[in-house]
């Protein structure tokens, strides 16, 4: 971790301890906390204990912690009570009485005490800043990047927390985190770094599973943003709609209550900025009236409050054009992929609903210099195109492809897509995303991405026959290859000028989850770079 990034971090910790008294006030005013008979239970606001930190991780407790116990998926935190005491805990939160000398506090669901608790410990930074809350199932990164320099060129200097890393008082720090939107005590530290370093203003990306997680709960958003809402994660929400709805509970925390009071700094307007095109918008726009917040739309449907005119790409530039409130307006984006047009009017639109100049929200979308591992190309001199995308999804990888395949056949070539998708996730868009790949590729390779657990060949298997469902054949174009490595020098040995190679669904992650939580580091742009050097390429 850069170590200036870390220095902000370290600075956002609480200097001094904290009633425990104040919590149980907070749990029981949210309806949390319930009633139990447990003679070591943590009673009302008698307690004159006071917490010196706070742990959801029993090896990470120090002297003076209050350990929050996690039933997780793989462990669960109830046994590790007696290992917080050992260590030092003051008290423990839990979902059930734990036959150890230690105060507990008894709550109806761990993840959501531990939001409050976190949002308590860090002093409710969200309560000083301006909150913007991106969620959809793709462009939630690109449209963060692009919002913050918006807001920056604005001078609202905004913090930002987003899959490719993080920023606080304008310093960034790339990491690797296979989650987008961190446990809460994280993000809630994230926040108050940047209230600490004097931002002015905040950006999270807010997922489907940091919603229905609890993750975000103590977060007080003003304004929220949809992307788009399309098939993933089914995983952990079963149905395409409880995803949906997930993602649609943003909107509800824009009403203004005791939980989200109105802000006198900013100021600003609870806005919900919905995408008019997307199929889920009518849904959206309900919950956020019923919200009571103002709804600003963008897109390319004729009502939208800024209509998109224009989205062309020229090899260097996207040149994006809207009509808006503040009239026609143009900007020359340094992204590749005219989809990112809808994310450039997403942020543009975050302008209008909080009164940014017009002018520097222009200035900041141009002077973003690209976002690493979306749309990425490489370039050494090869007769072909090299792209690095995250495209881990079928409506991300599609909207990839379909940008990418008429360039091709413009150039006289193909595209080669380097395709994977995640163990222990989503299995149904594994097939999806062969059918899809097959139908505009003229070779798929199918490779690891992050199996964790699952048998690679499987997850593999199940890629490459989606492809031949949809006429691929097996070892002509269709590969089954691991490890990822094998798979983009094949990817790219096999090109041939005019093609456009795709290595899709890492982005920009520096690792791969292997089994048992083992992560192997990986780079995709080194490993390209290498494949393009072999066959004797070298000059950017």
């Amino acid at each position: 971790m850069d170590d200036a990034y870390a220095a902000r971090l370290s600075a956002a910790e609480p200097q001094a301890g904290r009633p425990l008294s104040e919590l149980v006030r907070r749990l029981d005013a949210e309806g949390l906390r319930r009633a139990t008979a447990a003679g070591n239970a943590l009673e009302g606001a008698n307690t004159g204990l006071v917490a010196a930190g706070l742990a959801h991780d029993s090896r990470v407790v120090r002297r003076g912690s209050l350990f929050v116990a996690i039933s997780g998926e793989h462990v669960d935190g109830h046994d590790f009570v007696d290992e917080a005491r050992a260590r030092g805990a003051v008290a423990a939160i839990v979902e059930r009485s734990v036959d150890v000398d230690l105060p507990q506090i008894l709550v109806g669901r761990t993840p959501d005490a531990l939001a409050v608790a976190a949002a308590w410990w860090y002093g409710d930074p969200s309560a000083h800043l301006g909150v913007i809350g991106i969620t959809g199932t793709d462009g939630k990164t690109t449209t963060s990047r692009l919002l913050g320099a918006a807001l920056d060129a604005a001078g609202w200097r905004a913090g930002i927390v987003s899959t490719v890393g993080g920023r606080i008082g304008g310093v960034d720090e790339l990491h690797p985190p296979h989650a987008t939107t961190p446990q809460a005590p994280e993000l809630q530290r994230a926040l108050a770094a940047m209230l600490a370093a004097g931002d002015r203003a905040a950006v999270i990306e807010t997922t489907s599973h940091g919603l229905a997680l609890g993750r975000v709960n103590g977060v007080r958003y003003d304004v929220g943003v949809l992307t788009n809402v399309t098939h993933e994660h089914l995983d952990l929400h079963g149905t395409f709609e409880a995803y949906r709805d997930a993602k649609r509970s943003l909107f509800s925390r824009l009403a203004a209550g005791e939980e989200n009071p109105p802000k006198p700094d900013p100021g600003w307007p609870r806005t919900g900025v919905l995408n008019a095109d997307d199929p889920s918008f009518e849904l959206f726009a309900e919950t956020t009236r019923a919200a009571g917040a103002r709804i600003l739309t963008y897109g390319r449907a004729p009502g939208a409050d800024l209509r998109l005119t224009e989205a062309e790409d020229d090899g260097r530039r996207l040149r994006v054009a809207w009509d808006g409130p503040e009239g026609p307006r143009r900007v020359a984006l340094q992204l590749a992929g005219r989809f990112n047009a809808y994310n450039a009017l997403a942020a543009a639109a975050v302008g209008e609903a909080i009164s940014l100049d017009p002018k520097a929200v222009d200035a900041g979308l141009e002077g973003l210099a690209g976002v690493t591992g979306r749309m990425e190309r490489v370039e050494l001199g090869q007769p072909f195109g090299v792209v690095i995308d995250y495209a881990h999804s079928p409506s991300s990888l599609e909207v990839v492809l379909d940008e990418l395949a008429p360039d091709a056949a413009a150039s006289g070539g193909g595209v080669i897509a380097v395709i994977g998708s995640a163990g222990e996730r989503d299995v149904e868009k594994r097939g999806r995303m062969g059918r899809i790949a097959a139908e505009r590729c003229r070779l798929v390779v199918a490779t690891d991405e992050d199996p964790r657990d699952e048998d690679p060949m499987a997850i593999i298997d199940a890629i490459a026959d989606g492809a031949k469902a949809a006429g691929a054949v097996d070892g002509r174009s269709v590969l089954r290859i691991r490890p990822r490595e094998d798979a983009v020098r094949a990817a790219i040995h096999a090109a041939q000028p005019g093609d456009v190679v795709l290595l899709a669904g890492k982005g920009h992650e520096n690792t791969i989850l292997g089994p048992n939580g083992n992560e192997v580091p990986w780079n995709e742009r080194e490993v390209a770079v290498g494949a393009l050097r072999e066959l004797g390429f070298s000059t950017p």
